[in-house]
């Protein structure tokens, strides 16, 4: 079940067309950062609450709205013709996603948890850009980054399981600056990212715990004891 919101471009007031949208006010305290993006984003979006496993948008819909995470963890996937997913990417707080190069979305986004997002109209912003041009700049590089998560996911799916899984434990370490990593996603989305059966997955944690390189002292949380190890298994 997915919400929908149509974000006028003075006001920044949410129009709800389900009844099970939950909105927050827009001037939500703590969402606005230190870079222009993040506080025109704020001024001028509305922040929205998905419930766990709530559709955000879906495939091929129109890529009206940018979105960045406040709270909770986003995942982006796509279904396969032969009903396998392959999901796309994590997106934790902080993170911005929705970007496309087209007018429509490529995949699918859908809340891992209780999510918080807040939502800008993509010609809001694309306006703003060509006024601003430090608003320009970091949009180009947050596209500039997709691109290299996207080409990385190409040289990924060609490694061993073991290259992968530590290929994805050092890229979500780095993303929260920290050898103590908690997982927002399930073993199933992180086998469907690597495109590995979860199975291999589970495998592949004991492995590198029996090796020292880690330690998983519950489902969710994973501590990095060797991250030299782990380079070396990456490749």
């Amino acid at each position: 079940m997915r919400a929908s919101v149509e974000i006028d471009a003075v006001h920044s007031t949410p129009v709800t067309r389900r009844p099970e949208q939950v909105i927050d006010g827009h001037s939500d305290a703590g969402v606005v950062g230190a870079d222009p993006l993040g506080q025109s984003m704020s001024l001028m979006g509305a922040t929205m609450v998905y419930p766990r496993n709530t559709e955000i948008f879906g495939e091929n819909e129109p890529a009206d709205y940018l979105y960045k995470v406040v709270s909770g963890s986003v995942r982006t996937y796509k279904i396969l013709s032969d009903g396998r997913r392959q999901v796309g990417g994590f997106y934790l707080p902080g993170d911005v996603f929705g970007l496309e190069y087209s007018d429509e979305h490529t995949l699918s986004a859908e809340a891992i948890s209780d999510t918080k997002v807040l939502v800008v109209k993509r010609s809001i912003l694309t306006a703003l850009a060509g006024r601003d041009a430090s608003i320009a700049q970091q949009l180009f590089t947050l596209t500039g980054r997709e691109l290299c998560r996207v080409q990385d996911r190409i040289l990924l799916l060609v490694k061993s399981a073991q290259e992968r899984v530590a290929s994805f434990l050092l890229e979500m370490a780095e993303r929260v600056s920290g050898n103590s990593i908690e997982l927002p996603m399930s073993r199933q989305d992180i086998a469907d990212y690597l495109g590995l059966t979860i199975e291999t997955v589970s495998r592949t944690l004991t492995s590198l715990e029996c090796a020292a390189a880690i330690e998983v002292p519950t489902s969710r949380r994973i501590v990095l004891r060797n991250r030299s190890a782990l380079s070396r298994m990456n490749g």
